[in-house]
């Protein structure tokens, strides 16, 4: 995506602070006296974001630049098309669980895989407000917000990798308001700080994995669902992995290797846009 002045990003940065700024700050609207995990926070939260996200296309009309919204389809520009779905749906997917291979192999220890091979399994996730706020509304805000809305800005005036390396930052640091409920929590406030440093650092890696996942497939649904899976899997708890006995342990830590090799040596490849007919953010 291309425009008559490159490097002057100024409005495009105000606007990715502006949907910043909304997202959290919708967090707060609601008085509460209850923890983050209480149902009527989960609810009114929800409501808040969803809304935040649904009116954050706006933004992309006020702060981009005429050329690219008269240009292009607004559904395209947030991700939201046909072509290449089907690959979208599958192929970043299976790319970030062979990431989590070692995690993965963690779980298949504990019977976590048969678990979720029952119907219940699903059935009372689906019920269970704190799994839907972590699987699906968190995701599907998020990603709307700092990538799909963000995105678009950031490509108007600068190149696809700068800005897969910009546009996490402001995901990371929207986390920063955790120090608030940490310290609610009876967290000593140089604790919620560092706990909220760490979180920084992991959350922006994560956000350029999905923004690079958002504009070489031109889809929403790639860093969606490797979104989603993230918060499934959680950090990995390598803890766990060096109280395992031997061999159990070195198998399990060769294979949370041969997962972060192998993801970095497919990464390329199979986030081709030819695949994914994607020719609107990042040129094959």
């Amino acid at each position: 995506m291309d425009t008559a002045v490159r490097g002057v990003c100024v409005l495009p940065i105000l606007g990715c602070c502006i949907l910043s700024a909304m997202y959290v700050l919708s967090l707060y609207v609601w008085q509460n006296t209850h923890l983050r995990n209480h149902p009527s926070i989960i609810k009114k939260r929800s409501l808040s974001v969803f809304v935040t996200a649904l009116i954050s296309p706006i933004i992309i009309y006020l702060f981009g630049s005429p050329e690219m919204v008269n240009k292009h389809n607004m559904l395209d520009l947030l991700g939201f098309r046909i072509e290449g779905l089907f690959m979208a749906c599958t192929v970043p997917l299976i790319l970030t669980m062979i990431l989590f291979l070692g995690p993965l192999t963690m779980q298949s220890h504990s019977d976590n895989w048969q678990l979720y091979s029952e119907p219940m399994y699903w059935l009372n996730n689906c019920r269970d407000l704190v799994w839907l706020r972590d699987h699906v509304v968190a995701p599907f805000s998020e990603e709307l917000t700092f990538r799909a809305c963000m995105l678009p800005l950031l490509m108007d005036c600068l190149q696809p990798h700068d800005s897969v390396f910009i546009c996490p930052l402001f995901f990371g640091f929207a986390h920063f308001h955790h120090v608030v409920g940490r310290v609610k929590n009876g967290y000593k406030l140089r604790s919620a700080i560092l706990l909220s440093v760490f979180q920084f650092l992991y959350t922006t890696m994560f956000g350029a994995y999905s923004a690079l996942l958002f504009l070489r497939t031109g889809h929403f649904v790639a860093p969606f669902l490797a979104h989603a899976f993230c918060n499934h899997m959680g950090f990995p708890n390598f803890r766990e992995v060096f109280a395992y006995d031997e061999p159990k342990r070195s198998t399990t830590l060769l294979l949370c290797i041969v997962g972060l090799l192998t993801w970095c040596y497919l990464l390329e490849p199979l986030t081709n846009p030819l695949w994914y007919q994607n020719t609107l953010y990042w040129k094959s």
